[in-house]
C-alpha cells in the first residue's frame, strides 16, 4: 500500500522532541519504532508484514525483547496491528503527529473564549476545526486517518438526549462510525468495533480511557490567539 512519503527531517524532529520524551520510549522501543518507520512511511508506505525473527535481526535485538516491544508500541498507538498470522504481523506504522495524545498542532486566529465551558463548538468553522485538531486527523472511535471530505463531529452523548455541543461531548469521527453509532451509547459502540475487528484490545481500553478523560474535562481542544 502506497502513501505519500512525508518530510523525513520534520518527522524526525517531532520523533526526538515530542514523542520520545512523552512516550518516555526506551531504547529498544525508540530503535524498533526508528526502523519500522524507516522502512515503511518514509518509503511511502502504510503498512509493513513481518515476523518477529526477521524483524529482530533487522535490528540486532533478541525475538523476545522485539516481540516486547511490538506490544508496547500497539499499545502506546505507535503501530496498528491490521493482521497477525503465521505469515507475521501487518501493520500501520503512524507518523509521530498521527498517534492519539501526541502535542497539537498551534491554530492561528481562533477566538479566545472567555469561559470554555461554554462555548458551543459547532458555532464557527473555526471552532468546529479545533474539535477535528484534537484527535490529531484520527476517528475517535475506530481510529481511522480521516481526510476534510470524510470526516464530521459526533454528539458522544446524541442530541436527542440533551447531548451538548460542548468540547466535552463532541469528537471527530469517520461518515462511517457516526452513521452505525446512531443513538447508542459511546461506549457500547467502542465494544461493537473491538467485536468486530475493527479496534484490537490495547486500543478498546486506550479508546474507553479517552472517553473517560473527554467527559471529565481532561481533552481540552487547544485555543491560540
Amino acid at each position: 500500500m502506497k502513501n505519500k512519503k512525508p518530510n523525513a527531517a520534520l518527522v524526525w524532529k517531532q520523533l526526538e522532541d515530542h514523542l520520545a520524551p512523552r512516550l518516555r520510549l526506551s531504547v529498544i522501543d525508540h530503535t524498533l519504532y526508528s526502523y519500522l518507520l524507516r522502512h515503511s512511511r518514509l518509503e511511502g508506505r502504510l503498512r509493513l508484514r513481518f515476523s518477529i525473527p526477521r524483524l529482530a535481526r533487522g535490528t540486532g535485538l533478541s525475538d523476545s525483547a522485539t516481540r516486547n516491544a511490538v506490544r508496547r508500541l500497539v499499545a502506546h498507538g505507535a503501530l496498528r496491528l491490521v493482521e497477525r498470522s503465521k505469515a507475521g504481523h501487518l501493520v500501520e506504522v503512524r507518523l509521530p503527529d498521527e498517534i492519539p495524545g501526541a502535542p497539537q498542532p498551534v491554530l492561528r486566529q481562533l477566538p479566545h473564549p472567555a469561559n470554555l465551558e461554554e462555548t458551543d463548538f459547532l458555532q464557527t468553522k473555526k471552532l468546529r476545526q479545533v474539535i477535528h485538531a484534537r484527535e490529531r486527523g484520527l476517528c475517535f472511535y475506530c481510529l481511522r486517518r480521516l481526510t476534510g471530505r470524510l470526516r464530521c463531529l459526533d454528539h458522544v452523548v446524541p442530541r436527542v438526549q440533551f447531548g451538548r455541543n460542548s468540547y466535552r461531548n463532541l469528537v471527530s469521527s469517520c461518515l462511517e462510525c457516526n452513521s452505525q453509532k446512531g443513538e447508542r451509547p459511546a461506549v457500547d459502540f467502542l465494544r461493537r468495533l473491538y467485536r468486530e475487528r475493527r479496534l484490537t484490545a490495547a486500543e478498546l481500553a486506550a479508546r474507553l480511557r479517552a472517553l473517560d478523560d473527554l467527559a471529565s474535562g481532561k481533552l481540552r481542544p487547544s485555543l491560540h490567539n
